[in-house]
Parts: structure tokens; sequence; C-alpha cells
């Protein structure tokens, strides 16, 4: 399995980082990207990456959009300079308007600054997206453009939804614990409505861990419970699930 959505760098797991990556290994996580979610969050995402040779991902999300620099092109140059491996994934970026933690003018600006650089190094982008698909989605159809990739993490939206990032942006889901929760039957059927061809697995952890383990700290061991409760929403094996999530994940990832 690949997890590709976590944040294995941060503060939540320096006491057992060791420890937690030894158990997503014994449940079948054989690749973790790690995401960063500020400049230095991503300068740390790499150094985590490099020291325990996971995949680590740089961008700004749009908590921090008010504090990024004018010239992301060139932070995002100068991280990489600096770093020991290079990153997969420009990301996590995006609109969030359930919290409106930037003003929406930044979030936007800070959005279509990452899609400029991702079309300009060739990187696949992470997107984060709430309470927002309307500007997002806006976004999109003025800078993203195939031959570009992408994942919109944490998905939860409904099947038309889910129908549009797939058929018009060609862009993959992140399915995380979400889809494990009693009250996501929405999600669920957009998941029935794009396919496994169109979804890749991840945690997001800490947040967020899925059914049995909610309440406690989420962590990469614990996407084999999305997994498996993904194979139940579309009748398919759990080998297949992981088969064939982890595959798309690594070509998104790896071209």
């Amino acid at each position: 399995m690949f997890d590709t959505h976590a944040h294995v760098h941060g503060e939540s797991f320096d006491a057992d980082r060791e420890d937690m990556l030894a158990r997503a290994a014994q449940a079948g996580v054989t690749r973790i990207q790690t995401v960063g979610t500020d400049l230095a969050d991503s300068a740390r995402a790499l150094d985590v990456a490099a020291q325990y040779g996971l995949d680590a991902a740089i961008g700004i999300h749009p908590h921090e959009a008010k504090d990024a620099p004018d010239d992301l092109a060139a932070a995002f140059d100068a991280l990489r300079a600096a770093a020991r491996i290079a990153p997969r994934a420009i990301g996590e970026t995006g609109l969030d308007y359930y919290y409106d933690h930037s003003p929406r003018d930044a979030q936007k600006r800070v959005l279509t600054a990452h899609l400029r650089y991702a079309r300009e190094t060739g990187l696949p982008l992470i997107f984060h997206q709430r309470d927002a698909f309307e500007d997002f989605t806006k976004v999109l159809r003025s800078e993203f453009a195939r031959p570009m990739r992408g994942v919109v993490h944490c998905f939860t939206g409904d099947a038309a939804a889910a129908r549009l990032l797939v058929d018009e942006f060609g862009l993959l889901l992140g399915i995380g614990g979400v889809v494990t929760f009693k009250s996501a039957d929405g999600l669920r059927e957009a998941v029935r409505a794009v396919g496994l061809d169109h979804i890749v697995l991840e945690t997001d952890c800490p947040y967020l861990a899925p059914v049995p383990f909610r309440g406690r700290r989420n962590e990469p061991a614990f996407v084999a419970a999305t997994a498996a409760r993904v194979a139940e929403v579309l009748e398919t094996s759990l080998d297949e699930v992981i088969a064939r999530s982890t595959a798309t994940a690594v070509t998104l990832f790896s071209e």
C-alpha cells in the first residue's frame, strides 16, 4: 500500500517515529508521502523523508496562504536546492472556505502560484478543497490543463463533484478514513461513481483516523482499514484495491 498523504514529519510523531514506521511496514505499507503545509514545514518534510526513505511534497496550505512569499517559485526553488532529496509533488495547496484562516483572495493567489510552478516543473499537484468547490474549479479551469497531473486529497464530496474532477480535469481522488465513517454514504457513492482506477489511498495522519481507530492518533498503518472499506464499497477484493490503487499512485508520483 502507498499512503499518498501523511504528515509523519510532524511533532506528533517525534516520540515514536521509528516504531510508527515499523508498524506501517508490518501492515503492508510500502511507501509513504509526507506533505508540507508551509515553507518551514516543507523543509522539515524533505529532511525527515530523506532520513527515513520516504517521499515528500512541498507546498503552502490555504490556511497559511496569508504568510506566503510574493515569489513562491523562488522560495520553492531554494527549498529544492537545499534538500537532500527531490520532492515528488507540489502541495498541499488549494482553497479552504470552511475555516477562512487566510483571506480568500490570498488563497486563490497562492493556489494559482502553485499551479504555475507545477506546470513549469512538471511535478504533480496535491490539492486541498473544503467548502470552496466553485472557486476551486474556476481556478483550475484557468490554470490547470493536461498533461498536468494531480490528486484532490481527502476527497469528501458527492458523486457529481467526483465525476467532474475526474472527467474534466483528469484528477485522482485521495480517499482516506472518512470513507469508513457511518455518515459518509455520499462519499461511498462517489467512490462507486468514479471507480477504482481514479482513486488513491491516504491517511492524512495524524488526523481522521478510520473506523475502528477513531479517537486515536492516525498513522500510516491504518490505511489498511480504509483499503478494506473501499473493497467492500466496490465489491471487489482487498488485494485488487491495494494493487490497483498503489499502481495508480506510483504512476502519479514517480514519473
